[in-house]
């Protein structure tokens, strides 16, 4: 359930914004800190507008309110954490603000009280009487010293009208023994008759032509009080010169001159004041009370304003959370700058459920490849003639395709879950030593079935998981018809060795036996029959041997392949398929480019024949790159590529193994051209014979990318018109084999056919055995 709308936060921001600014300028105007007199007229306005703001903040805070009380009824996420956090921001707003109010009230009750003692109202009025009597002490204490110089002066006549200088020095000395600074006989406000030399004062400004009048009127001293400046100045009518007046002026302290004002203005003030006291109390309690409440209210607005945006991008994350949960790995929060920190937080919520939205896909994906492979393989699994079966830590059989069936005699429900070595208790001593290596362990074994011995070349490659084995994949490749191949071809090559070797010597002896027959026939008379019985046993047994020599010739052909036009593509896919899941500690790589970059290649070849040469080559590869040590090999990899080239199908397979001598490559296209222990030398004399036989041929490079070999192979695209011609004439070497015959399959892994010395007799006799 959704929170009812908040309304534009701006209204309440601004509201708490002017009630502060109010709050503030009161309380500066009620401490003097802003020259505006805080009247009781000042009071009452600042009290009504106080007064109206706080109820502006009670509405406002009425609003923020119901975002929060509508929360809490509708059970929503993070109600608790909302309710603390309003409580705890309404605890440390109120406690503060009624301990200042009380404070504040206690105060200004206490300071007025202490401000309007009768002491201190009797000091207030009492300091009027002495600013009074300091200006009347001033005035009389010149009055007295102008009658003293009066009467010096008055004395002094004579001396006036005789001597006028005598008589200013005379003057000046006088007034300033009397501490007078401006002392002159006048008779006006601008008729000066004598004046002492003296002028410390500056700024000396004459009494008006009036005082002058009303001096001349009287026979006693006029004390002038300053009006401006600081200049107390007395006039005195002086008869013994004609009435003339006499001036006389004493500059006083400016404290002399304010203080009477300032005294008699505080007096008045203070008696206003006294008057307007408990109305002053009321009202500036009043005034710090709806400040208080400013300050309240206004923490109040805070804190629910900002639980209500605290809580509401949680209350969102925890929704989408919930979401997500359920299943909705697109749902979002909205990322809003004004959120802050809590801001990153949704962002980094939007990026996580686009991260699981990815890994969901990549998941499911990943699961339908899976599947996908899964099927793909139980089919390949179940077309392949090898036999393949998956074993678990235990030592049961997980899995068995049906060429392992066959080649057991037993069936996947009576196969499943046995142990193997119980089935099959030949692999018993394999597995201990295939635990702990890191690659495929490879022997050849004596299997008896049904009465039956064949020799099955077994490949064990153990699952490494933290160290330890998982599980293992055992591979069974029945070799029986290969090997006896093997030992046919290597028949057929000591034929050909007779017949180059025996055959020719046969003639020259068949023909000197006649011509000595011939010869000493007539002059031999002693034992002439037995001379005739020795030449003719010779001629007999020379005809029998050349007859024996031309039957080991016959059996040497080689017979013409039953060639005709597949899809090559498919033929090497699946004997790539086979030597990767014999050694699945490798990187194998497939391509093919056709005519107009199909992505299938066909060509004319016998089928079974032309598998013998794939497989032979591809575990050649995989035995060349076995030889190279592991901390030199890095990663080993198998490229299998087909293309078109002309009239031809290429076929390319490329490895980064040992490679190819750089002397003497090509003989090991020659029968018994090895330096392998055990080996026959034969593996690529067949292949070359097979392409030869299909109107092909083979290169034996270097791996242009550095370490390895590269094997080019080529076969017609198109099958030729004798080939044709010749179709059904007589049966395959392939036909003769069997599905299983895989030249080379005997050699020893680790090593291509490299550079060695021809067979002896004595070798390919113990290999015929």
């Amino acid at each position: 359930m959704k929170p009812g709308p908040r309304g534009p936060g701006w209204i309440g921001a601004a509201v708490v914004a002017t009630a502060l600014i109010s709050a503030i300028a009161t309380f500066l105007i009620l401490a003097g800190v802003i020259r505006v007199t805080p009247t009781p007229t000042i009071g009452v306005t600042l009290l009504a507008i106080n007064v109206f703001l706080v109820l502006s903040l009670v509405v406002v805070i009425a609003w923020e309110a119901r975002v929060f009380l509508h929360a809490r009824r509708a059970n929503a996420a993070v109600a608790r954490l909302h309710t603390r956090i309003v409580g705890l921001f309404s605890l440390i707003a109120i406690l503060p603000t009624i301990l200042l109010a009380v404070v504040a009230s206690v105060t200004i009750d206490r300071g007025l009280s202490l401000g309007f003692t009768d002491r201190v109202r009797d000091v207030v009025l009492k300091s009027v009487e002495v600013a009074d009597a300091y200006q009347e002490n001033q005035c009389q204490s010149l009055a007295r010293e102008i009658r003293i110089l009066n009467d010096d002066l008055t004395r002094a006549r004579p001396n006036f009208d005789v001597n006028r200088e005598w008589f200013e020095n005379f003057l000046t000395t006088r007034a300033t023994n009397l501490g007078l600074p401006v002392a002159q006989i006048m008779r006006g406000p601008t008729d000066v008759v004598a004046r002492a030399k003296i002028d410390i004062l500056k700024q000396t400004r004459l009494p008006s032509a009036a005082a002058f009048e009303d001096a001349a009127k009287s026979n006693d001293p006029i004390c002038l009080l300053p009006t401006e400046g600081r200049i107390f100045a007395a006039l005195l009518r002086m008869p013994a010169y004609d009435d003339a007046v006499l001036l006389v002026q004493r500059e006083v302290s400016q404290l002399a001159i304010d203080f009477p004002g300032v005294s008699r203005a505080a007096a008045a003030e203070y008696l206003t004041y006294d008057s307007l006291k408990r109305s002053i109390q009321v009202t500036f309690a009043s005034v710090f009370v709806l400040i208080a409440l400013i300050a309240l209210l206004s923490a109040v607005w805070f804190g629910l304003n900002f639980a209500n945006r605290f809580v509401a991008p949680i209350r969102r994350l925890i929704n989408a959370a919930d979401q997500v949960a359920s299943g909705n790995f697109y749902a979002q929060v909205p990322a809003r700058k004004a959120d802050g920190d809590l801001a990153h937080l949704g962002e980094s919520f939007n990026k996580m459920t686009q991260e699981l939205r990815r890994q969901h896909a990549g998941l499911t994906a990943a699961s339908d490849l899976i599947d996908r492979r899964r099927r793909f393989t139980e089919a390949v699994l179940s077309g392949v003639s090898p036999g393949v079966i998956g074993v678990d830590a235990g030592g049961l059989v997980t899995i068995a395709n049906p060429g392992a069936e066959r080649m057991l005699g037993l069936a996947g429900e009576d196969l499943i879950g046995m142990p193997l070595t119980q089935v099959v208790p030949e692999l018993a001593p394999l597995f201990p030593e295939a635990e702990g290596r890191q690659r495929a362990l490879q022997q050849q074994i004596q299997l008896t079935r049904d009465g039956r011995e064949r020799t099955v070349t077994v490949r064990v490659t153990s699952e490494q998981a933290q160290g330890a084995a998982r599980g293992f994949v055992v591979t069974l490749d029945d070799i029986t018809d290969l090997v006896s191949a093997q030992r046919t071809s290597a028949w057929a090559d000591v034929a050909r060795r007779i017949a180059h070797e025996i055959k020719n010597p046969l003639t020259p002896i068949q023909l000197s036996a006649e011509r000595i027959r011939r010869k000493y026939g007539k002059v031999i008379t002693t034992d002439r029959e037995v001379f005739d019985q020795c030449t003719a046993t010779i001629v007999r047994q020379v005809d029998e041997i050349k007859r024996m020599v031309d039957e080991f010739s016959s059996f040497a052909r080689m017979p013409k392949p039953a060639i005709a036009e597949h899809d090559l593509t498919e033929i090497a896919k699946q004997n790539l398929f086979m030597i990767r899941v014999a050694h699945p500690d490798l990187d194998f790589a497939f391509s093919a480019r056709g005519v107009e970059g199909a992505e299938r290649v066909t060509a004319a070849f016998d089928i079974r024949l032309l598998s013998q040469v794939l497989t032979n080559i591809l575990k050649n590869a995989v035995e060349a790159v076995a030889a190279v040590p592991e901390a030199e090999l890095g990663k080993g990899r198998v490229e299998l590529a087909l293309s078109v080239e002309e009239a031809f199908a290429v076929i390319e397979v490329t490895d980064n193994g040992k490679g190819f001598p750089a002397e003497g490559r090509q003989r090991l296209l020659e029968p018994y051209m090895t330096t392998r222990e055990g080996g026959t030398g034969l593996g690529l004399a067949i292949v070359s014979k097979v392409l030869e036989e299909h109107g092909g041929g083979i290169e034996l490079n270097d791996n242009p990318a550095g370490r390895g070999g590269r094997v080019r192979m080529r076969v017609p695209r198109v099958l030729a018109a004798d080939a044709q011609a010749d179709q059904g004439l007589s049966p395959s070497l392939g036909e003769r084999q069997g599905n299983h015959e895989k030249p080379g399959d005997h050699e020893k892994p680790g090593e291509h056919e490299e550079k060695g010395t021809a067979r002896t007799g004595p070798q390919i006799a113990e290999m015929l055995q």
